[in-house]
C-alpha cells in the first residue's frame, strides 16, 4: 500500500462538534498513514473530561496548544499549560480534564494507530458511549483496543 505524505492545512480536517464549544477535528487518519499514526485536535470547554481509560495496542500523546489540561496517568496527577507534552504508554489507566480559566485546546496522537479508530468510528457514526447500549460499547471497545475503567476521577 505506502503512504504518499499528506499535509492538513489549519482549516481542513473532519470535525465533530459535541457540547456547546466542544469539538474533534481528525487531522490524520488511520488509513491516511497506514496504521502508524493517527492524530486529532480536541477543544475543551472548561470542565471537559475523559473517561478513565487504557489503551492495550497504542501509546497516546496529548500536546497542549492553549489552556490547561489537568492529567492522570497511572496515579500521578500533573498540570499541563501551552507547550506541555503527556504520554501515556499503552496498558496505563489515563484521563484529563480542562482545568483552566479558558477552554483548552489539544492534540491528541495515537501510535500506532488503532486506539484513533474509535475516535474515527464516533466522528463517522456520529455515536458517544452514553448512546450505545452494553454489547455496541463492548464491540467498539475491544475493536480498537480501548478498555473503560470508569469515570474520570478528576
Amino acid at each position: 500500500m505506502g503512504t504518499q505524505g499528506i499535509v492538513v492545512q489549519p482549516e481542513q480536517g473532519l470535525v465533530a462538534n459535541y457540547a456547546p464549544g466542544r469539538s474533534i477535528v481528525l487531522k490524520l487518519r488511520c488509513d491516511e498513514t497506514d496504521g502508524s499514526i493517527m492524530m486529532f485536535e480536541v477543544t475543551a470547554p472548561v470542565g471537559t473530561k475523559s473517561t478513565l481509560h487504557l489503551h492495550h495496542d497504542s501509546d497516546e500523546v496529548a500536546y497542549v496548544l492553549s489552556g490547561e489540561v489537568t492529567f492522570l496517568i497511572g496515579d500521578d496527577v500533573t498540570v499541563g499549560g501551552p507547550g506541555s507534552c503527556a504520554f501515556m504508554p499503552r496498558g496505563v489507566r489515563h484521563a484529563w480534564k480542562s482545568t483552566g480559566a479558558q477552554a483548552g485546546r489539544v492534540l491528541f496522537l495515537y501510535t500506532p494507530a488503532k486506539a484513533g479508530g474509535l475516535i474515527e468510528e464516533q466522528q463517522r457514526t456520529g455515536r458517544t458511549f452514553g448512546s450505545m447500549n452494553e454489547r455496541e460499547l463492548a464491540e467498539i471497545l475491544q475493536r480498537h483496543g480501548w478498555e473503560l475503567l470508569g469515570p474520570s476521577p478528576l
